[in-house]
């Protein structure tokens, strides 16, 4: 099945490094117009620069930023189609070695800015009607406990519901709204906070937890990512899809 996106225009937060990155490209290749933000504006342009997309620098937490982003993409591109919220952080550390700022950082970047750029785009999003979308990444761990990364487990839970509760909202405007939880891939999410130690010691072990026994890559989710943001999805929304190896038919460890 060939996946054809050149109706499509799309934000993806996020999109200059890992995931993000990925699935922003895969979607320029099938015909999309993107645009991608970021909070570092030199990497953003430059990633947006390699990829053929539109650099939109600015965080998801700050409701301006987003706004303003989503009324670039109605300008350049004529109207937004689809969002995909991939900006996300992971930090180390159970409550009594998360203090309030550490949370308050994990919870408002992986669910807060979700939320502002949602909002954000509601309005375009359903002027799009049928054949809008929006794709939030979440994570194994919203669905499985993880005592080791407590604010970044109930951070992606809440985007699990989050992602539900919205598909609810948009129905009836024929906006689809889905989530992708994916398991252990390499991307520099667990080295850019330091929340690993030995990066190369975990990937290993996390191979050994992962039934497939294989970590993931960021074309695996940029192309679970792609089928949800196509019209071939019409009938799919409210969903959380697991992307994992198999890690979440493991009970927890």
């Amino acid at each position: 099945m060939k996946i054809d996106l050149t109706q499509k225009s799309v934000l993806v937060t996020g999109g200059s490094s890992g995931i993000g990155k990925a699935i922003a490209q895969r979607a320029v290749e099938a015909g999309a117009k993107v645009a991608i933000t970021g909070r570092r504006a030199a990497v953003c342009e430059a990633a947006a620069a390699e990829i053929g997309a539109l650099a939109l620098a600015g965080d998801a937490r700050d409701g301006d930023a987003c706004r303003a982003a989503v009324a670039a993409c109605v300008e350049r591109f004529g109207g937004l189609t689809t969002l995909v919220n991939s900006a996300g952080v992971i930090g180390g550390g159970g409550t009594a070695d998360t203090d309030a700022d550490e949370w308050a950082r994990i919870v408002s970047i992986n669910l807060d800015g979700t939320v502002e750029m949602c909002r954000a785009a509601l309005e375009p999003l359903k002027q799009a009607g049928e054949g809008g979308a929006i794709v939030n990444l979440s994570s194994v761990c919203g669905t499985r406990p993880f005592a080791q990364v407590t604010a970044y487990c109930v951070a992606k839970a809440a985007v699990d519901m989050y992602t539900q509760c919205l598909a609810l909202e948009l129905a009836e405007h024929k906006v689809r709204v889905n989530a992708i939880a994916p398991g252990v891939v390499q991307t520099n999410l667990h080295t850019v906070t330091n929340a690993v130690e030995d990066y190369d010691a975990f990937l290993a072990r996390s191979k050994e937890t992962h039934p497939l026994g294989s970590v993931g890559q960021p074309d695996d989710a940029a192309w679970m990512a792609l089928y949800l943001m196509s019209d071939q999805a019409r009938w799919v929304t409210g969903g959380v899809f697991p992307l994992d190896g198999g890690r979440a038919c493991l009970s927890a460890r």
